[in-house]
C-alpha cells in the first residue's frame, strides 16, 4: 500500500495548488498555523503583488497574509521543488483538474509520496467523473488510494477570520485522512474523518446544485417555508443519488452533507446561490457568469449531474429543474410552478438498487473484491 513521507511535527512544506478564494484562504489557515507555505498561481502579476504586499489582488483583498507565505509560478514547480513538499494540495477548479495531474504525475516520487489534498467539488464535464476517478486515469489506483479529500460547510473569508469551522476529511487510507486531519486541525478549524471520499465528493459536488435552487426562489420573492423545503428535500434528492451511486447515506447527514447544504443554500456570499438568485431577478446565465467575478462550480456541475441522475435512473425533480433553467431556457417561475404541481410521493425513500458507479471506480482502483460498507465503515 502506497502512503505519503512521514510528516514533521511543526512546519511543513506545503505546496498549494491553485489561488482563487478558497486555495488562498487555506494557504492562509497553513501559513498561520506556522507551516511553510507556497501557492501557485498562473497569473504572474498575482504573483508578484502577493510577495510584494502579502495580499491577493483578485480573492480576500483586504486580508493581510502570513508571512511565511511565498507566491510560485506561473510554470508548474518542477520535480526538485515538489520533492521537498510535505504536501501538495489541489485547490484547482474540477473542470481543469486533469490537465494539470498530468502534467504533475512525472514528478511525483512514489517512494517519496507528499501527502496528496484535494478541495476542489465538482463532476467532470463529458467524462462525468469525479475527482478520485481523474486521480485514478492519470496518476494510478495507488496515488488515488492515498489521496484525501476535503469539504464541508467552509466560506473562504470567515476561515481567515477563523471564525469556528469545522470539515470532513476522507481518504480509502485511514492513515492518509489522520496525516491530513492533523495538517489542518486547529481550535478554530476542527477536522472529523471518514472512509467514504465517493460520498465526501458526490455531497461536495451535489450541494451547489440546490444552492443554485435555493438562489432562485429567493430572487423569486419566496420566503422561509420554501427554503426549508429546498434545503430539505435537496438532502433528500442528494442521499438518493448518492445511495444509487454507491456512496453510504450516512455521510450525506455530515458535514460535507447537510452541512455544507445548508451553508451554500442560505448565505448571498455562496457564488452558487448567487447565480440562482440573480436568475431568480431575471437576468441570463450568460450575463451572471460574465460578470460573477469567480467560478461557479454548481452551473457546470448541473451538467454533469443531469447525465448521472439519468443513467442511475433515480428521481431528482429539483436537480433536473435547475438543468432545465441552466441549459434549457426554461422560466424560473415556470420551473417553480411545475415543481409544485408534482403529485405526491413518498418523503424518503432509497433506490432499490445502489452502487454500480461505485463498483466501477473501484475495479478501477484494484478494490473490486471489498465490500463497499467494509471501506467506508472499517470500524463497524
Amino acid at each position: 500500500m502506497v502512503t505519503s513521507k512521514p510528516q514533521p511535527e511543526s512546519n511543513s512544506k506545503v505546496l498549494i495548488l491553485g489561488a482563487g478564494n478558497f486555495g488562498s484562504c487555506l494557504a492562509s489557515h497553513l501559513g498561520d498555523s506556522q507551516h511553510d507555505v507556497f501557492m501557485w498561481a498562473r497569473e504572474q502579476e498575482l504573483i508578484n503583488h502577493f510577495n510584494l504586499h502579502h495580499r491577493n489582488p483578485i480573492y480576500l483583498v483586504d486580508h493581510d497574509f502570513p508571512q511565511n507565505i511565498t507566491a510560485v509560478g506561473p510554470d508548474l514547480p518542477n520535480k526538485d521543488f515538489i520533492d521537498k513538499m510535505d504536501v501538495l494540495l489541489f485547490a484547482i477548479p474540477t473542470q481543469f483538474l486533469r490537465a494539470n495531474l498530468e502534467h504533475i504525475r512525472p514528478k511525483l516520487d512514489i517512494n517519496n509520496l507528499p501527502l496528496l489534498i484535494f478541495v476542489n467539488k465538482g463532476i467532470e464535464i463529458g467524462t462525468h467523473a469525479l475527482t478520485l476517478e481523474i486521480i485514478v486515469d492519470t496518476c494510478g489506483p495507488d496515488i488515488a488510494k492515498a489521496a484525501t479529500f476535503i469539504s464541508g460547510p467552509s466560506f473562504a473569508k470567515e476561515i481567515v477570520e477563523r471564525q469556528p469551522t469545522s470539515v470532513s476529511v476522507a481518504s480509502f487510507t485511514e492513515s492518509e485522512a489522520v496525516k491530513a486531519a492533523n495538517l489542518f486541525h486547529q481550535p478554530h478549524f476542527r477536522c472529523y474523518t471518514g472512509g467514504d471520499p465517493i460520498g465526501i465528493e458526490l455531497s461536495g459536488a451535489l450541494k451547489n446544485v440546490y444552492a443554485i435552487a435555493s438562489g432562485m426562489s429567493d430572487g423569486l420573492g419566496f420566503l422561509n417555508n420554501t427554503r426549508a423545503m429546498i434545503i430539505t428535500r435537496g438532502l433528500a434528492e442528494m442521499t438518493c443519488i448518492g445511495t444509487a451511486y454507491g456512496a453510504s447515506p450516512l455521510t450525506f447527514l455530515g458535514l460535507s452533507g447537510v452541512g455544507d447544504l445548508f451553508l451554500t443554500c442560505s448565505s448571498s456570499n455562496s457564488r452558487n446561490y448567487t447565480v440562482g438568485y440573480r436568475l431568480g431577478k431575471g437576468e441570463s446565465l450568460e450575463t451572471i457568469m460574465k460578470t460573477l467575478g469567480s467560478v461557479a462550480e454548481g452551473v457546470s456541475t448541473t451538467k454533469a449531474v443531469k447525465k448521472v441522475v439519468d443513467d442511475l435512473g433515480v428521481s431528482a425533480p429539483i436537480a433536473s429543474s435547475v438543468y432545465d433553467v441552466l441549459y434549457n431556457g426554461k422560466d424560473t417561475k415556470l420551473a417553480v410552478r411545475q415543481l409544485m404541481e408534482l403529485p405526491p410521493s413518498r418523503e424518503l425513500e432509497l433506490p432499490p438498487t445502489a452502487g454500480g458507479p461505485a463498483r466501477q471506480l473501484l475495479r478501477k482502483l484494484g478494490l473490486e473484491n471489498t465490500d463497499l460498507n467494509t471501506i467506508m465503515h472499517p470500524h463497524l
